[in-house]
């Protein structure tokens, strides 16, 4: 088994969204600078990315009920819901620049307009969806929302949720037609194209085994290349970990600091997907519900139009599975060998914690299709299950960490960066919004890892994305400008007429 050795400038592991996002970010800012790609798989976007993993159907917390709650005075809190959708019209922006710049083409091919609906029952949700959307529509970045809970109305928006529903059920749900279904695989795949052809070398069936530091400061990667078998050493002076549920194992061999006392919990999800095109033509949006009392944040169920290499899906979900895989294709023993002894009490804290989550969890993992099929009748009163299988999604793994606010071992819902004090390596860690999110993100590695230079990239950065370092919520003729551009070089406007057609 002979060694290799090279020197760049960047090394990014995995080619997912992130990776595929901040190399982007680095030939746009730094084309000099040499980036190398290590990717596991035979191809970029496989894993957390993929279309059929659940990668973000274009998360902008249109209809995302959980991203706002209701407070005890009885007001409704949406600073979540209006930070997710700044991020997401922060990636709208940089993938406009993209298009426009002719580095990537036909976004038809990755994102497509879609309306985003919110659906609740009972009298008491139905009170609360209201005074959401009186929150929500008086700031500037939901202001297309519609609210109804006429019947009439409510089967024009979804015809399918509506038909043979009882009559004397308290129902409501609110509208943005602004929404998008986004493919991340498609989209991932479309930028490394684009950087493949730029000199950013990206290897393929390559491993990430090791990362040490080295004596002048900069960082070692000993890769197995699996076609020849052989191991790779690789120096850079900025390494970034993007490896989906897999880098926690990697950000855990830096040895850094920051990656102390940080655990992860694996989580499966499934959904359910209609295999009758009659049945799944009749539907045109993207309807969140409300998780049940008890559930997760990861659980709130959704009835969502996809469109995956150009044909209309439906599908409906998540319905949560465990295993102790950090990524759908890792290892069994990935949860065991994440426990180090920074980390135990961390993990058990946990565990005593989230008896409830386990308890959550092993319900799901025992239901029937049946039991199924069931919850998917709250939104599709007539659903048949000979017209549904069952698709196994991707992994994700939920961030563990010691909290102020929630103590030892508080089980976080989001997604984390973690960086060196010297800002020479970075990690990302944690699941949804995640792909939604990952221009922002990556703008965010990029002002911790690099302020030295940020203050020089600004221009060039302010070119690509015009709101960068501004508050759309608080710029309504910028929102209306940024609108006005992306939607026009995305398609969104030509196709939002196709899909009212359709």
């Amino acid at each position: 088994m002979s060694e290799k050795h090279t020197e760049t400038d960047v090394i990014l592991i995995g080619a997912g969204i992130m990776s595929a996002t901040l190399g982007s970010l680095f030939k746009e800012l730094v084309p000099d600078w040499k980036v190398r790609v290590f990717e596991k798989l035979e191809s970029a976007g496989e894993e957390s990315s993929n279309v059929w993993n659940n990668a973000g159907t274009g998360h902008a917390a249109l209809c995302e009920l959980n991203y706002t709650h209701e407070k005890p005075d009885g007001s409704i809190d949406i600073q979540k819901a209006i930070k997710v959708n700044e991020q997401f019209q922060v990636s709208k922006q940089f993938w406009s620049h993209l298009v426009n710049s002719n580095l990537i083409r036909n976004p038809r091919d990755f994102i497509v307009p879609l309306p985003h609906m919110s659906l609740v029952r009972g009298k008491e949700n139905v009170e609360f969806l209201k005074k959401r959307f009186q929150t929500m529509s008086d700031n500037p970045l939901f202001r297309d929302m519609e609210f109804t809970d006429d019947s009439k109305k409510l089967k024009q928006w979804m015809p399918l949720v509506m038909k043979n529903r009882p009559t004397d059920e308290a129902i409501a749900a609110t509208k943005i037609d602004g929404g998008t279904d986004v493919n991340f695989g498609a989209l991932t795949r479309k930028i490394f194209d684009h950087l493949e052809h730029n000199d950013v070398k990206v290897n393929y069936k390559h491993s990430v085994e090791d990362i040490t530091r080295t004596s002048d400061g900069s960082w070692e990667v000993k890769v197995l290349d699996h076609a020849n078998d052989k191991i790779e050493y690789h120096t850079a002076n900025f390494v970034f970990i993007g490896g989906g549920g897999g880098s926690l194992h990697l950000l855990q061999k830096t040895g850094i600091p920051e990656s102390k006392h940080i655990g992860g919990f694996p989580v499966s999800g499934q959904f359910m997907v209609c295999k009758n095109t009659e049945v799944a033509e009749q539907h045109l949006a993207k309807v969140y519900g409300k998780a049940e009392v008890g559930a997760p944040p990861m659980s709130v169920p959704h009835l969502d139009t996809r469109f995956i290499d150009g044909k209309r899906a439906l599908l409906f979900g998540p319905f949560a599975g465990f295993s102790p895989k950090f990524l759908k294709q890792g290892s069994l023993m990935d949860l065991m060998t994440s426990v180090r002894s920074d980390n135990l009490i961390t993990m058990l804290a946990a565990g005593v914690k989230n008896v409830s989550l386990t308890k959550y969890l092993i319900e799901q993992v025992v239901q029937s299709k049946e039991q199924r099929m069931e919850e998917l009748r709250k939104f599709i009163p007539d659903a048949k299950s000979e017209d549904w299988d069952l698709v196994v999604a991707g992994q994700r793994v939920q961030v563990i960490k010691d909290t102020e606010a929630g103590g030892k071992g508080t089980l976080q819902f989001g997604t984390e960066v973690v960086t060196s004090e010297d800002g020479s390596i970075a990690a990302l860690l944690g699941a949804s919004p995640g792909a939604s999110t990952a221009v922002s993100v990556m703008l965010e590695v990029l002002e911790r890892c690099f302020p030295q230079h940020v203050k020089d990239w600004k221009p060039k950065i302010k070119k690509m994305i015009p709101s960068y370092g501004v508050l759309l919520s608080e710029n309504p003729e910028l929102l209306d400008e940024v609108n006005a551009t992306t939607d026009r070089t995305l398609k969104l406007v030509e196709d939002q007429k196709l899909a009212d057609t359709i």
